[in-house]
């Protein structure tokens, strides 16, 4: 089976996580997906594959015969779909001979356009999945896994000789917590990769700082023909907080190893006011600068104020990959090599972002990030192609020809 094949067959099964939700996993129907790869795992050969209490799913490929003695590689992706846009019912339109120009997303009244995505046009020729408009596609991360169980049917054909792979698909990755149950030791690999990127020839070993931070603030509120010096409008201190970060640092105004501060949600009235912020940056130093200008913002408006007024409080979320990757900086050379093999111009990228394979790099198992094909995640302009897919498939099969060569 191709890997398009599947990922339009694992696209029908709702499996958006929940933020708001304490379980593990976040949402049930996750389950769905991991019986659904169990039962495919084990019909391609993969006799060990199995979904624990807590949604992880795990399975091996034994070392070819005379190759026992090389590392194990590990291949990662993730089942939960964003919440941030629904993942229900999801209908993938197909293209083949895509023209380059802008696609009609079904009856949405939406419009995938060059205009908004420049690199469409270089997809010309390839065959083009998209979405109806209405939903989003799902190949953040089905396509990871759609290309992972590719290269694991065809280990199990006898195409490559390879060293003992480790598979694993993890919930819950898009509200943080993908890696929270996951077993390293069970797991079983001395390195592994995510399929979570973008392009097919992007590598992936930088990834943001990652915090989280919430602003809580608490007004005065007394009438207001007699409020002077009196009140305090938690919701205008709410804005004045707002107003005294950098006004460029921003997700729309940033790019590349560019850090900010992105405002998530605001609520509130006179008497009280909650805003939630997410902090990013590539830089440890900036990151904790970043952290500490809200630190100050909050000191200042407290003396303007009163103390109490305004409450910071800042939960760290995920660290820089790359203090753990750069000792392992042969997985970074391996890649671009296997991306070369298969005719690609391996480019690399800072992540936007944050993967599973960063909280697992900093659990012991070094973990870069590789592109799966697809474009315009969490939203309903996502895209693959079919091309894309085959080019990510050949490129990991070649990664698990050349950690045969590598002993333990």
């Amino acid at each position: 089976m191709k890997a398009y094949e599947r990922l339009l067959n694992y696209v029908s099964v709702h499996t958006a996580s929940d933020e708001n939700s304490e379980s593990s996993p976040s949402s049930e129907r996750q389950f769905t997906l991991a019986k659904k790869l169990v039962e495919e795992m084990k019909m391609i050969g993969i006799e060990d594959a199995h979904v624990d209490e807590k949604c992880y799913v795990y399975g091996t490929i034994p070392a070819t015969e005379g190759f026992e003695k090389s590392v194990t590689l590990g291949l990662i992706a993730h089942m939960d779909t964003s919440p941030d846009f629904s993942g229900e019912n999801v209908k993938p339109q197909i293209i083949k001979s895509y023209d380059g120009r802008d696609v009609k997303l079904g009856e949405s009244g939406r419009v995938l356009s060059v205009q908004n995505f420049p690199h469409l046009s270089s997809l010309a020729g390839r065959t083009l999945i998209t979405t109806d408009g209405t939903t989003l596609l799902g190949a953040d991360d089905k396509a990871g896994i759609a290309e992972i169980m590719t290269v694991a049917e065809e280990l199990l054909k006898g195409e490559a000789a390879h060293g003992k792979v480790a598979i694993g698909f993890t919930p819950d990755e898009e509200v943080g917590r993908g890696t929270d149950g996951f077993d390293v030791e069970k797991f079983g690999a001395d390195f592994a990769y995510t399929m979570d990127g973008s392009a097919e020839n992007e590598i992936e070993y930088e990834n943001f700082n990652a915090a989280g931070a919430t602003v809580e603030i608490e007004g005065f509120n007394v009438h207001p023909g007699s409020s002077k010096d009196t009140m305090i409008n938690a919701a205008l201190v709410a804005m004045e907080f707002n107003q005294m970060l950098p006004n460029g640092d921003t997700p729309r105004d940033t790019d590349g190893y560019e850090g900010f501060f992105h405002l998530c949600s605001i609520e509130g009235d006179v008497t009280h006011a909650v805003m939630k912020y997410i902090i990013r940056d590539h830089s440890g130093e900036m990151f904790e600068c970043r952290q500490e200008m809200m630190r100050h913002i909050e000191r200042l408006l407290n003396e303007k104020y009163g103390e109490g007024t305004v409450t910071v409080t800042i939960k760290e979320q995920y660290r820089n990959m790359k203090e753990k990757i750069v000792p392992c900086i042969h997985l970074i050379d391996n890649a671009k090599k296997a991306a070369e093999k298969v005719g690609m111009i391996p480019v690399t990228v800072p992540i936007r972002g944050g993967t599973d394979g960063a909280r697992l790099s900093f659990m012991g198992l070094p973990c870069p990030n590789l592109g799966t094909g697809g474009y315009a995640f969490h939203g309903p302009y996502e895209h693959i192609t079919v091309e894309g897919m085959e080019r990510a498939v050949q490129m990991m099969m070649e990664l698990v020809k050349i950690y045969a060569e590598v002993e333990k």
